[in-house]
């Protein structure tokens, strides 16, 4: 299974662009921070996470502010010729 869900705010976006398909495109900078348990000892986490979104939900991505929390769900993938991974985002909430 593929599945990410991780809560972070905006760090970064860059200018809305358009796939070779037409279809809108969204690349975002996502910075998380948490505590988490590992090994029996409190852990800080903090993460700086390159995103991509597309379609529609790159056009909804683009209003939002940065600096703003977010909940985000999505897929991790390697790009042509990269070692490197980028979070996909499927989805995202508001946290309340």
């Amino acid at each position: 299974m593929n599945q990410i869900v991780l809560t972070a705010c905006i760090a970064e976006v860059s200018a809305l662009r358009y796939t070779p398909v037409g279809l809108p495109a969204l690349d975002l900078r996502l910075e998380h921070e948490s505590e988490i348990e590992e090994a029996g000892q409190q852990r800080q986490v903090k993460a700086s996470v390159k995103t991509v979104a597309i379609g529609a939900l790159a056009e909804r991505l683009v209003q939002l502010p940065l600096g703003s929390l977010w909940q985000f769900t999505g897929f991790i993938a390697s790009p042509r010729n990269s070692k490197n991974v980028v979070l996909h985002i499927q989805n995202f909430q508001s946290i309340s």
